[in-house]
């Protein structure tokens, strides 16, 4: 086989569909192995309610625009386990607890499917591998995952515990306290956050991603940085590492 042929095999091998499901917007693509993305992105507001049926027409009518994949890689705005949704605070718990999201998308997208918290998901498109590192997603609400030498570790649901007289971290973040208090007063926020997640952890690494990271405009430590909200995307490609 000659390497033009290689390269033209490798070209149309089927990549993964990556799903980043969001409390404001539904975004999938199609990405290769390494997380590459290999399409445009696409993007519906998320219904509100969201049934689960309503979310799997959503994501049924984009991937049929996208080029060929063989498997699925969700990040959902929730505690998961075992390809189950345990909590959705910004879609509606009592809509999705219990619900076997990975295989309803499987079945409906008729590859295989995997499925892990969104901000684990965007993690592992953002870290470098080395030292404690610790992403947090700011978006509709906040998400948090933490990574040691590469290594995710078990999930925390920083989101709902209590950060400043009562808020938890998605009043405090989320996209109603950018809404209600302004840009100035929720960049204060962010950098109370900031110093409070490094005491409470010790870090190397803090990176802030997701939607509303646009907005921050205050000088960060040198071990924060904003990383690309693409990475919600890229990051699905991990799911599929070890086999």
């Amino acid at each position: 086989m000659t390497d033009a042929t290689s390269t033209a095999g490798a070209a149309a091998k089927p990549g993964i569909l990556a799903v980043d499901v969001g409390g404001t917007g539904l975004k999938c693509a199609v990405i290769d192995e390494h997380g590459t993305m290999l399409s445009e992105r696409e993007r519906v507001d998320t219904p509100h309610p969201c049934h689960p049926e309503a979310l799997l027409d959503a994501y049924a009518g984009m991937a049929a625009k996208l080029p060929a994949f063989d498997r699925i890689s969700i990040g959902f705005p929730g505690v998961v386990r075992n390809g189950r949704v345990l909590t959705a605070p910004n879609l509606g718990t009592e809509l999705w607890a219990g619900f076997a999201l990975a295989d309803a998308m499987a079945a409906r997208l008729k590859v295989p499917a995997r499925l892990i918290n969104d901000a684990e998901m965007q993690g592992y498109g953002i870290i470098s591998g080395k030292g404690l590192e610790l992403v947090m997603t700011l978006g509709t609400g906040c998400g948090t995952a933490l990574f040691r030498d590469g290594d995710l570790m078990p999930h925390m649901e920083l989101a709902h515990h209590p950060v400043h007289d009562n808020l938890t971290y998605d009043e405090y973040l989320g996209v109603a306290a950018y809404e209600s208090h302004g840009k100035h007063h929720w960049n204060h926020h962010v950098k109370r956050v900031i110093e409070l997640l490094y005491v409470l952890l010790h870090y190397d690494h803090l990176y802030l991603g997701g939607g509303n990271a646009k907005h921050v405009e205050i000088e960060l430590p040198a071990n924060v940085s904003l990383a690309s909200n693409d990475a919600g995307l890229t990051g699905g490609a991990a799911l599929w590492r070890k086999g």
